[in-house]
């Protein structure tokens, strides 16, 4: 009961996360910041132990992964409020736990405050690779499940989620959705999405892009004609192809360089940012589509550093963007202030002097 107190009180302010540890008043993260919750007391270790074994006690694997390892990930539902991510680990010889917060609801595309071309790629393209980047926190799972469910409600496609933990709960709408959850339907990432090449897939969603194996997997799946949407904890697309091919031993990085040319679609990367018009967050996205001149890039080592300028001088045509370009974009909406702008900036000194009407000498912008 004192979990379910903690987590309907996390709801009620609005959290995106909670933190407990044994000796410690619970704390939430509300937009970006993070509040005690004065009114309970400091988690006592009896008490600790009665949340990891109710979190764990009916999943052999994961609790026998938290005493080998000292760090397990699973899932749990609040009737009615919500699903949450969540992290035992161990610390200083007592536990942690971490939650994350995933509404029930799926919020629809259109309501993220996500550039409009994110939708646009995912209806022109039914094969292919698309990755959705950014740190821990980012709102990857969110703009991922808007995404899927963009295609559920106009699709018809057998989609074929393999995740760790499930986050979002979809429901078959004019799409037929399975959703298989590593350490309880399957082992691993790699398994799973090799037996979905197996299961009738037009679209596979891999929760994240982890090791060689299932990245080389996920490039042979969008070879075959398949749409594999996945994640990467990387911060921008340039460090996402980089990281991806970087992934794989010398000597076959070449021949994952021509399949990620061939494959990939997009790659859109993203940041949480506080908002200034109104309390939350809203989102930054740098946009990467792979046009005949990224491709060169990807396939040609010398030409990979001028990735960001292609992304920069193709936003008319293509609807690719840096950072700084939809942070210049959002600042001028009034949507996040001066400060917050230069904070997540790529190259802050140049967004500086064009936020203050100076031209940067051809350095960034054009």
């Amino acid at each position: 009961m004192l979990l379910q107190l903690i987590i309907k009180k996390a709801i009620e302010l609005g959290a995106s996360d909670i933190h407990l540890k044994t000796g410690s008043l619970p704390i939430v993260r509300v937009n970006k910041k993070l509040l005690r919750l004065e009114n309970f007391k400091p988690i006592e270790e009896s008490q600790m132990e009665a949340f990891i074994k109710e979190l764990l006690g009916n999943n052999k694997k994961k609790l026998a992964e938290f005493e080998e390892f000292g760090e397990a990930d699973t899932s749990y539902s609040l009737a009615g409020l919500a699903r949450l991510r969540v992290n035992v680990y161990k610390q200083r010889t007592t536990a942690g736990l971490a939650f994350r917060v995933i509404p029930f609801s799926i919020p629809s595309f259109d309501t993220l405050n996500l550039p409009s071309v994110l939708k646009k790629v995912i209806h022109e393209n039914n094969k292919g690779l698309i990755l959705v980047t950014g740190p821990t926190g980012s709102g990857k799972s969110t703009t991922i499940a808007s995404l899927i469910e963009e295609l559920n409600s106009t699709k018809e496609y057998t989609i074929i989620t393999i995740e760790d933990p499930i986050e979002y709960l979809f429901k078959d709408n004019r799409c037929y959705i399975v959703q298989r959850e590593v350490g309880i339907d399957t082992s691993s990432f790699a398994r799973g999405l090799r037996a979905a090449l197996r299961e009738d897939p037009d679209v596979i969603f891999v929760g994240e892009i982890r090791d060689p194996e299932t990245a080389l997997i996920a490039l042979q799946a969008a070879e075959t004609g398949h749409l594999v949407l996945s994640t990467l904890h990387t911060l921008d697309a340039k460090e996402t192809i980089n990281r991806l091919i970087g992934m794989f031993n010398l000597e076959v990085r070449e021949q994952i360089r021509i399949q990620l040319a061939e494959t990939l679609v997009a790659v859109f990367s993203q940041r949480l940012l506080p908002r200034k018009d109104k309390g939350g967050v809203i989102p930054a996205v740098e946009v990467l589509i792979n046009t005949p001149s990224i491709k060169e890039c990807i396939l040609t080592p010398e030409k990979f550093d001028e990735i960001p300028t292609l992304m920069e001088k193709g936003r008319t045509v293509y609807g690719t963007q840096t950072f700084d370009q939809h942070l210049e974009e959002l600042y001028k909406k009034g949507l996040i202030d001066y400060n917050t702008a230069l904070a997540y900036a790529s190259r802050p000194a140049d967004l500086e002097l064009k936020l203050k009407g100076v031209s940067s000498g051809g350095r960034g912008f054009f």
